[in-house]
This record gives structure tokens, sequence and C-alpha cells, in this order.
């Protein structure tokens, strides 16, 4: 890999770090996902920033596990969806004139509902956490 791409990578981890950092405060903003997109950018740049995401408190044990396919547990899929359509619920309202967004909006969350629910893996072993 040349030196630019490497370069690309490396940015665009943390980039990945910087709305994943941000989605732990604005709910709504899946971090996680941009988590484990950061670990991905990060895999191809620097391995030492992957192993930084990856040894995270929080955030690195969803990340390996989500790796390793494991999927997500049980409680952090009913948060995401519950943030996910607190923040739709407020989008809705402040778009409410706009009923155009207001149908794009509650149609993206329906799928990212429906992505969670169905498509990724409950992770069953990670008990209450």
């Amino acid at each position: 890999m040349t030196k630019a791409a490497r370069l690309a990578w490396f940015v665009l981890g943390w980039i990945s770090v910087g709305f994943g950092g941000v989605g732990i405060i604005l709910p709504g903003l899946p971090s996680t996902a941009f988590f484990i997109g950061a670990a991905y950018c990060f895999s191809k740049s620097s391995p030492r920033f992957e192993q930084w995401v990856l040894d995270l408190p929080k955030i690195g044990p969803i990340v390996r596990d989500y790796r390793s396919g494991l999927g997500m547990p049980r409680r952090t899929k009913h948060i995401a969806i519950t943030t996910m359509w607190l923040a739709i619920i407020l989008s809705t309202i402040v778009l409410s004139e706009r009923w155009y967004l207001v149908v794009a909006v509650v149609a993206l969350g329906a799928i990212g509902t429906w992505y969670i629910r169905c498509r990724v893996p409950t992770n069953e072993s990670t008990g209450t956490q």
C-alpha cells in the first residue's frame, strides 16, 4: 500500500473516532459503528491505533465482538434502537413542515431498526452489558 493510501486510511480513522466521540454524547449518532469503522481504517494504516480502539474500556469489547461475528449485546441493541427513535421523533417535530423529510427520516429509522434487530446477531454471552 502506498504512503498516500495509508495516510488516507489514517485520516479516515481519526474522522471516525471524532464522529464516534460525538456519538457517545449525542443520541441518535451511532458511536459504535464509527469506532468499528475507525478500527478498520487503522487496521489499514496504523496497528498501534487499531489496538488503541480495541483497548478502549467500553467500546473495545463491542468492536472485538463485532469483528469476531458475535454481534451486539441485547441491551446495547435496545439502547441503540431507543436512542435512534428518540432522535427520529425529535427530528420529525423539527421537520414537521417538510413532510418529505419526515417520511425519509421515519423510513430510514425503520430500515435501521430492522437492520439492528434482524441482521446484527445478538450476543447472548455478554449478559447484561
